[in-house]
């Protein structure tokens, strides 16, 4: 893990921090439920990965490990971090998004949960959980791994499943993406993150009174 030393200044905004094992559902979650995001407020960072641009995932900028290290030389990452063999930068601008009053939305990693708590004290951390049953029919419907290869993931999995942690909201992804999104937005409106429940872009909004 890497991360950068010098702890960040105080902002008016808040950072929600999403963790949850690979195969969770986290890109899923935040592309469902962008839109309800934005109109609320919400701003999302847009990760900065060492893969190819052309791999599937995420909507990351792909960099080369040469680019990414020279970003980092030049202060570019308000946080960043390894992982799988891969660099992952979060952009210095989300630090003026906070700074702005924004909140800010971070695909983030459980392994830099420790330091991104540091330099924000205020961050939402929220776990996107998924029962291991669930979880394995969707790497099996997926066909990208063999069998062995996710039963070795799920195994891997079951190990952040055990983390415990009060001050991580756990938010589970075993059914619908829409029952996660409804449950995104319920977390987010309880901490005082949004003022107000976000309705499917068919219905007109429902403040809070």
């Amino acid at each position: 893990m890497q991360h950068d030393a010098s702890a960040r200044r105080s902002a008016t905004g808040r950072l929600i921090f999403l963790i949850g094992p690979s195969g969770s559902g986290k890109d899923s979650l935040i592309d469902a439920a962008r839109e309800q995001l934005t109109a609320a407020g919400v701003k999302i960072a847009r990760r900065i990965i060492t893969r190819s641009a052309e791999a599937k995932g995420e909507a990351a900028q792909g960099v080369t490990a040469q680019q990414f290290e020279a970003m980092r030389a030049q202060g570019g990452f308000a946080m960043h971090w390894q992982a799988n063999g891969l660099s992952y930068g979060i952009p210095q601008h989300v630090d003026q998004w906070l700074e702005a009053g924004s909140a800010v939305l971070v695909n983030g990693s459980r392994a830099y949960l420790a330091e991104a708590q540091r330099r924000y004290p205020d961050l939402l951390a929220v776990l996107i959980d998924v029962k291991p049953q669930v979880l394995r029919q969707r790497l099996l419907a997926r066909g990208r791994e063999t069998p062995d290869e996710i039963e070795q993931r799920l195994a891997r999995n079951a190990g952040l499943q055990a983390f415990n942690d009060p001050a991580v909201h756990v938010l589970d992804n075993s059914t619908t993406l829409d029952a996660a999104v409804t449950g995104l937005f319920k977390l987010l409106h309880d901490e005082g993150v949004i003022r107000y429940l976000t309705q499917p872009a068919t219905e007109p909004q429902k403040r809070i009174t």
